[in-house]
């Protein structure tokens, strides 16, 4: 048996691009404003109680922050509410959008895509949006990632550039 002396690393030779969501991720903490905590009895909210904690409630805490606005209990919260949240958090949050810590980080990372991602970098390249890391990455990222560059790929796939699912190839 004769042992290979040159090792060939086909993955580097193959002219494939990796694209890492995970570099548009933004940073910084979010939080979770569950406007359950407002509601009498968990049930309804009552104006005038929800407008005095609006006013005494100190909104410099969200400074800096990403944060989403919801309501976990089963009640019936009207618009005005959660627009007077948005009012409040506005000058403080860096964002504040209505929904779950999963809507948030989908609008953050498409609005992310959005503003950082020059799709003309990619024209005609084999791509690989990578599939695993450290930070999770929701399916609307990838999903947005795909509308984005499925116009200028010459190939799209899924994965890592060992073992990777293709996606999209360009009939040329």
């Amino acid at each position: 048996m004769e042992i290979q002396e040159n090792i060939i690393n086909k993955v580097a030779q193959s002219g494939l691009v990796t694209l890492d969501p995970a570099e548009f991720y933004p940073a910084g903490e979010r939080v979770v404003y569950d406007i359950k905590n407002n509601l009498f009895m968990e049930l309804m909210l009552r104006e005038k109680d929800f407008r005095e904690f609006v006013k005494t409630h100190d909104w410099t805490q969200y400074e800096g922050k990403y944060v989403a606005v919801t309501c976990t209990a089963d009640a019936i919260v009207p618009a005005w509410a959660y627009m007077l949240l948005a009012n409040r958090l506005a000058p403080y949050a860096i964002e504040v959008v209505f929904g779950d810590a999963e809507t948030l980080e989908t609008v953050l990372f498409v609005k992310s895509i959005n503003a950082n991602l020059d799709p003309e970098k990619y024209r005609d390249q084999r791509l690989v949006i990578k599939g695993c890391g450290d930070i999770p990455v929701p399916v609307s990222a990838y999903v947005e990632l795909t509308k984005k560059l499925t116009p200028v790929a010459k190939s799209l796939m899924f994965g890592e550039p060992c073992s990777t699912v293709p996606i999209y190839k360009r009939k040329d």
